[in-house]
């Protein structure tokens, strides 16, 4: 326990403090990104908080872990931290390709896999599947890793949003692994916790700097690492012992993680690459519907939450029936929610044209150009 305060303290304090310096610096080196027609916000704001977390997070993480035993893989761990940060960081400033940056989380996904030993290799039941070979459960963890990396990226573009949910997650298998003594998990999860939180005291609405993309791949590549390390490890934990770990999994994620499935597969659909930018994004659908960024965040917050524990509930139903479940309250959702807003702004997914999007794309806050 001693380990997981001392992350926590060191996380914080340093995001606390090192985000006004970065701000500072930021803008002094006018490393910032540039609002314009397509963008909310009307000033120039920096899009280097992935650098304050990314600092803060390892700091706490590393002088935690010093005193515990280390876990196989822990220098793979780092490694794909390392991996992302320099990815995320370069795109933050100088601006990649889709192309180029899917290269780097593809990069961290094989050292997590390879390195780090990170497979999943039991479906608990899913479609009546339980354990599966080495190859596949090495293709489900990169497809995972993969997903997971770019939800949290496209899910940041709300003041406030990916930072906020980045902590609901993070502190959700942070709990599962602490009352199972699992510490070093814990400390991971629980040190990145506070150092986002540190960052989010500065980025709510109105927001003083943006994560970027270091923060939120970084934020997915933390959560792709909790989620499946749970999901190897619940059927057998000493304390809440989880059957159906993959449904328990995939309803914490579940925000992120359906809203980007949902939007690449229309991209696709439509002859467009995933990356493409458009207003289909669930917040983008409450943004149209009149809601201030606070409270698109609160809304998706909480329903992350209630997710959760709803899905804690349907647990005896067996993986299948909860994951199905689940995906049908949401699509439900979401389809409720973009029939309702209003007149003006209902112009169907399904028939919007590249021109159309060039003409009435208006990236919120902290949206870039795949989100």
């Amino acid at each position: 326990m001693e380990q997981i305060i001392l992350g926590v303290i060191i996380s914080f304090a340093v995001g606390f403090y090192a985000i006004p310096v970065i701000i500072t610096v930021a803008n002094q080196k006018k490393l910032y990104d540039i609002p314009d027609e397509r963008k909310v916000h009307t000033k120039p704001i920096s899009s280097l908080g992935g650098l304050g977390i990314f600092v803060a997070f390892m700091m706490g993480f590393l002088m935690a872990v010093g005193s515990i035993s280390i876990v196989k893989g822990f220098q793979y761990i780092v490694a794909s931290f390392m991996v992302i940060f320099f990815f995320g960081i370069k795109d933050d400033i100088l601006v990649l390709s889709p192309v180029k940056k899917l290269f780097g989380q593809i990069i961290a996904a094989c050292i997590l896999i390879f390195g780090a030993g990170l497979v999943i290799t039991n479906m608990h039941g899913f479609l009546g599947i339980h354990a599966i070979t080495y190859t596949s459960g090495c293709v489900l963890t990169f497809f995972t890793i993969i997903v997971i990396m770019n939800a949290y990226n496209l899910i940041d573009g709300v003041d406030g949003l990916a930072g906020t949910i980045s902590v609901i997650t993070s502190s959700i298998f942070g709990f599962f692994f602490l009352v199972n003594g699992d510490i070093f998990y814990s400390v991971l999860a629980f040190s990145f916790t506070a150092s986002v939180f540190g960052f989010l005291i500065y980025n709510y609405s109105p927001a003083k700097i943006f994560m970027g993309d270091t923060g939120a791949m970084l934020s997915g590549a933390v959560n792709a690492i909790l989620v499946i390390h749970f999901i190897s490890t619940a059927k057998t934990a000493p304390v809440l012992a989880i059957e159906a770990a993959p449904a328990m999994g995939f309803g914490i994620l579940l925000m992120p993680l359906l809203d980007t499935l949902r939007v690449f597969s229309l991209r696709m659909i439509h002859g467009r690459s995933p990356f493409y930018p458009d207003r289909n994004h669930l917040h983008h659908f409450l943004l149209d519907r009149g809601c201030t960024h606070t409270q698109v965040t609160l809304v998706i917050a909480l329903s992350t939450v209630v997710f959760a524990f709803l899905t804690y509930i349907a647990l005896p139903l067996g993986t299948t029936w909860v994951i199905l479940s689940q995906i049908i309250i949401f699509f439900t959702a979401v389809y409720t929610i973009y029939l309702t807003r209003p007149n003006k702004s209902k112009v169907s997914p399904l028939r919007i044209v590249k021109s159309d999007f060039e003409e009435r794309e208006n990236i919120s806050s902290n949206s870039f150009i795949s989100k």
